[in-house]
């Protein structure tokens, strides 16, 4: 467990060191110092959060789970209303407030794990039943789902689907109930994309990125020219060239494309790499768990940066 735990700590203080050279590499040429000084300022909002949680016992949180829940499922219910929702890319995902942006979302990822882990460990003994493996779990899941669908927010409905799926499989859910209601879930996922214009573009657009390179596959096109400059050791800290406004996203969601043009192979695979030992250690602090709870929380929230730091590399 120490050598779990030390790694797990070594490997998140890294991609956090990194993670604030790169914000202010990619940005310091738009605008200066600003966007890491806000960082600065989550970060030590967030390491304050963290040595407070690890301080406390973590079953806690069990008190609660239903409290958060609720309020996690309103406050999303809140961001569709017109005049309380932020519109931003054709999206309703955002409050804002004197000038901080808060996503209900993420909030709601932690308050289903909680909610669910909890559920978990309450009926882990009829877990293999259909009414209480999946048609009671599923009424909490789908409609923190359906609200993230409708904002819409695809990206964030699969990560959390994925997430509740493994969540029940650990906590015993058997095959032959659990892989129906997915398959129809995929299917609705299938033909809503179809009957999206938007969306299916996009989609078309990463699978045949050479046609669609001056369109919706621009920013895809331009973040591989970045990676493919990088080389083995890259171009330099600061000497990226398709930041310049070449990738309109390069300070967000397409970092990962200025790490490699101004760190290279080397860098990028390192990151990589730091996931995934962040994965595996997460695991095996979860199997280590005293209770299910510790269980199904630890293995929920591993899944969860896993498969968004895999969705967005």
């Amino acid at each position: 467990m120490k050598i779990a735990v030390t790694t797990l700590a070594c490997c998140v203080a890294a991609l956090l060191a990194l993670g604030m050279v790169m914000l202010y590499s990619s940005s310091m040429s738009q605008v200066g110092a600003h966007y890491l000084m806000m960082q600065l300022l989550w970060c030590a909002l967030g390491l304050g959060l963290c040595v407070t949680a690890s301080s406390l016992d973590y079953r806690l949180l069990k008190k609660f789970a239903w409290p958060v829940f609720i309020v996690a499922v309103l406050l999303l219910a809140l961001v569709l209303e017109k005049h309380l929702g932020v519109v931003r890319g054709n999206a309703r995902r955002w409050f804002s407030f004197g000038g901080v942006s808060f996503q209900p979302s993420e909030f709601a990822k932690l308050a289903l794990i909680v909610i669910l882990a909890w559920y978990g460990e309450r009926y882990q003994r009829q877990m293999h039943t259909w009414v209480r493996g999946i048609l009671l779990p599923g009424l909490l899941i789908v409609p923190v789902l359906l609200l993230i669908f409708v904002e819409p927010d695809r990206g964030t409905t699969i990560l959390l689907a994925a997430v509740g799926g493994a969540m029940l499989l650990i906590g015993g859910v058997r095959w032959k109930y659990f892989v129906p209601p997915i398959l129809l879930g995929v299917i609705a996922l299938g033909v809503s994309l179809w009957h999206d214009p938007m969306r299916i573009k996009r989609i078309f657009g990463w699978l045949y990125l050479e046609e669609h390179k001056a369109g919706v596959g621009y920013q895809a096109y331009q973040a591989m020219l970045a990676l493919g400059a990088g080389g083995w050791t890259g171009l330099g800290l600061g000497n990226s060239r398709q930041k310049l406004g070449f990738v309109p996203e390069h300070h967000t969601d397409f970092i990962f494309s200025v790490i490699g043009e101004e760190l290279g192979l080397i860098a990028t695979m390192s990151v990589v790499v730091a996931f995934v030992l962040i994965v595996i250690c997460g695991i095996c602090i979860a199997l280590n768990a005293r209770d299910t709870f510790g269980l199904l929380l630890g293995s929920g929230i591993t899944f969860m940066i896993g498969l968004q730091a895999f969705i967005n590399i």
